[in-house]
């Protein structure tokens, strides 16, 4: 792999792994979560402690509530098996695996607790059971995980509850094998309340050491005059003899032990999205012969070996932390779906098919992560890109549409726009090509240009196409929102579309992407939901919508939020607002006035508009740095929001770093001053000329604290201005920033 030693490194005695802190992002709604994974694994383990509302505890079914874990909570009720993190949406989370003592209780309001000696490292999680006493412990690899408890003398029990978990399906079923052995099925879905964005997750689930017992349970019917025959009418009845399948809505099974002081008990549990027999294989492949503690150094070599493809020297311990937590949260999403033997689900489909050799990816939050995580993973590690870019051709193959919000085979049609084009188009004009390009056109073509009753991307086409805008028509539809997101998409397919010599196509789209002008209003500065007829809409309040509430014609943002998202004309916007001086005070008044939203997508790019105009780049360059600072922290609130699978992180690092690509689909960066003395980035001579790129700032002896950059240096050769194409970047092999404290 990548790993490769440096000056700085050697002498503290760590490596990337070990500055990454898993409990960063897990409260303030930050969503992650601090279980076990490995890069881009379909398997997570981790603590499930929304049940309840026990002790103050925030209950997952109280309010909108999309984590298995909060930090702030402490009432454990088992291990939920593959999870997501960094969204805003309920789903997965299930296959909840507890270990107890005493009685047998399966009843989770009962039978959870309190705990105590939390720790997390990437690959591992750990915690004490206060009312049992009981050390648990969970790793994983790609498609498996494996906990260990560790019990006092007595009675010990282990439950799989297949009723309860942070989905919003129901209904499982569940058969033992033999003694040591189960395997079943459970519904999920329903992400973001798409209630036929549902599909099934099988799981093989083994434990180490035959039990005493071991049965079923499940949540019986309400009975009325039956009750008096059946003591377990409204209960959850116990099973101790019956041992063929079981099924419903709230079943779950049950082992228990007689276990000596510190006897240790290990589960492993395998899963698959295609049938029992490939969870099994899975599990058969990937733990075979592997200790607890083998399957916990192989995550942390996987980590290690991905962190390492960045290696920083220079700043704060606490930047590095923080630095180093979000590159790990960047590799936790999209991640593979298919199994050991290639197989997975097709997109909207019964079908099962089987990959080329290439990996097959699910959970694409592309509304967020087309703005920044594919383009870091494109320089990072461009073979996942490049596997990411043909799933989502094959997903085209198989449902006759790019994927906006995919998740295990559905598309969940969550938020706006037609995010796949800015992807495909970003990645491929970076050099990355292997690809089937005739279909990436066609695929994009199909969804620019179907009318809005044919239009799965853009249903609301046929006002896009006539008027240039999206009216509103409906009081929360969201219309500016869309028409700035189809902006977008049709200025990447404009730049595709030129680029294969589909002159008269690059033309219409390029001017469809100039239709944001409609929205702009004189009157107030900023962009304005119109009616079909032309006029804005009333009554209007820009500041409406902070705080993600109702706002007509804006999704989760304000006007302010939304007024300096057109990243592929900003000079154009600029001369609509009166001209450079206009536009500079404008945007620097969003941050002085407390406009900016740094927990969500639209202006996260802000910081960066401003080195647009000759002179003004110090504004980019002051605030890019203070706002890391300001809102990520090694902390559990150290995410300023929802991490959106990674796409606040890859902010975070692109910043920290001292570039970032503010418009998705066209092959640039914006400079900006890196936060650290040193940063080498690991190329992939696969698909980059040089093995290495190496970023070196360089502060005047008497200046520290400088913030502004003076020049910058590639190779020993003045680059001009601050913005650098991507293969100026790949190919220099050094570039020196010097700083100065003069603006």
């Amino acid at each position: 792999m990548f790993l490769f030693p440096r000056v700085g490194w050697a002498d503290t005695g760590k490596t990337p792994v070990d500055y990454v802190n898993p409990f960063v992002g897990t409260t303030n709604f930050g969503t992650t979560n601090p279980g076990a994974v490995c890069p881009q694994g379909m398997m997570s383990v981790v603590p499930f402690n929304v049940l309840g509302g026990i002790d103050g505890n925030r209950d997952k079914d109280s309010r909108w509530w999309s984590t298995p874990y909060e930090y702030k909570n402490t009432y454990f009720t088992g291990f939920a098996h593959v999870n997501l993190s960094g969204v805003g949406c309920p789903e997965l989370g299930s296959l909840l695996l507890m270990p107890t003592t005493g009685q047998l209780e399966v009843d989770c309001l009962k039978y959870g607790s309190a705990y105590t000696d939390e720790k997390a490292v990437p690959g591992y999680y750990s915690n004490r059971l206060v009312k049992y006493d009981i050390l648990t412990e969970a790793t994983a690899t790609l498609r498996t995980g494996r906990t260990r408890f560790t019990f006092p003398a007595g009675q010990s029990n282990i439950l799989l509850n297949l009723g309860e978990g942070l989905t919003n399906e129901t209904g499982a079923t569940v058969r033992f094998v033999s003694d040591t052995e189960i395997e079943g099925s459970k519904l999920l879905g329903t992400f973001c309340y798409n209630p036929q964005a549902v599909f099934p997750i099988y799981f093989v689930m083994r434990v180490d050491k035959k039990p005493k017992a071991s049965g079923y349970w499940k949540q019986m019917r309400p009975m009325t005059a039956e009750a008096q025959w059946d003591s377990t009418a409204g209960k959850k009845k116990i099973y101790t003899s019956y041992r063929k399948e079981i099924s419903g809505d709230d079943v779950g099974v049950w082992f228990t032990y007689d276990t000596a002081e510190g006897e240790q008990v290990e589960v492993s549990m395998g899963v698959s999205f295609v049938s029992i027999a490939n969870a099994r294989q899975n599990l058969e492949k990937e733990q075979t012969g592997l200790s607890f503690d083998d399957i916990r150094l192989a995550a942390r070599k996987a980590w290690n070996d991905d962190l390492s493809r960045i290696l920083v020297e220079g700043g704060t311990e606490e930047q590095k932390r923080v630095f180093y937590t979000a590159f790990y949260h960047l590799l936790i999403h999209p991640n593979i779906l298919n199994d050991v033997n290639g197989e997975y689900p097709a997109m909207e489909s019964d079908a099962i098919l089987t990959t080329d050799g290439r990996r097959r990816y699910t959970v694409f939050s592309l509304w967020d992560t087309y703005r920044n995580v594919h383009q870091l993973l494109t320089l990072l590690f461009p073979d996942r890109q490049m596997d990411m870019v043909n799933t989502m051709l094959d997903m085209y193959r198989e449902h006759g549409w790019l994927p906006k919000w995919e998740l295990y085979g559905r598309e969940t049609l969550t938020m706006e726009g037609d995010p796949s084009i800015p992807v495909i188009v970003d990645t491929w004009s970076k050099g990355l090509r292997d690809f089937d390009v005739d279909l990436a056109y066609e695929a994009m073509y199909k969804s620019a240009t179907l009318p809005g009753p044919e239009n799965l991307m853009r249903p609301d086409a046929d006002d896009y196409y006539a008027l240039g805008y999206v009216p509103i028509r409906a009081k929360n539809d969201n219309s500016v929102s869309h028409a700035l997101e189809y902006y977008i998409a049709d200025y990447a397919l404009s730049r595709f579309a030129d680029a294969l010599g589909k002159k008269d196509d690059a033309k219409l789209f390029y001017q469809r992407s100039l239709g944001y002008k409609n929205y702009y209003c004189p009157d107030y500065g900023t962009f304005r939901p119109k009616l079909p007829d032309g006029t804005f809409y009333s009554p209007f309040d820009p500041m409406q919508g902070a705080n993600f509430e109702e706002n007509p014609g804006f999704h989760e943002g304000n006007a302010w939020n939304y007024t300096f998202y057109v990243p592929h004309d900003v000079k154009g916007l600029a001369r609509l607002m009166g001209g450079r001086k206009a536009f500079v005070s404008k945007l620097q008044s969003v941050f002085d006035n407390n406009r900016y939203d740094p927990a969500n997508e639209p202006d996260i790019a802000y910081p960066y508009l401003f080195s647009y105009f000759p002179g003004e780049e110090w504004r980019t360059q002051e605030l890019v740095p203070r706002l890391v600072d300001t809102y990520f922290k090694d902390a559990p609130d150290g995410i300023p929001g929802n991490d959106d699978t990674g796409t606040m992180s890859a902010w975070a690092i692109f910043s920290m770093m001292g570039f970032y690509p503010d418009c998705p689909g066209v092959p640039e960066y914006m400079l900006t001053t890196p936060m650290f003395d040193k940063v080498t980035i690991k190329l992939d001579p696969r698909y980059y000329k040089n093995e290495e790129l190496v970023i070196v700032t360089h502060r005047p002896a008497d200046g520290k604290d400088a913030l502004y950059i003076g020049r910058v240096e590639l190779d020993g050769r003045k680059h001009k201005g601050v913005r650098i194409t991507h293969d100026d970047l790949v190919h220099a092999r050094v570039v020196d920033f010097y700083l100065t404290d003069k603006r």
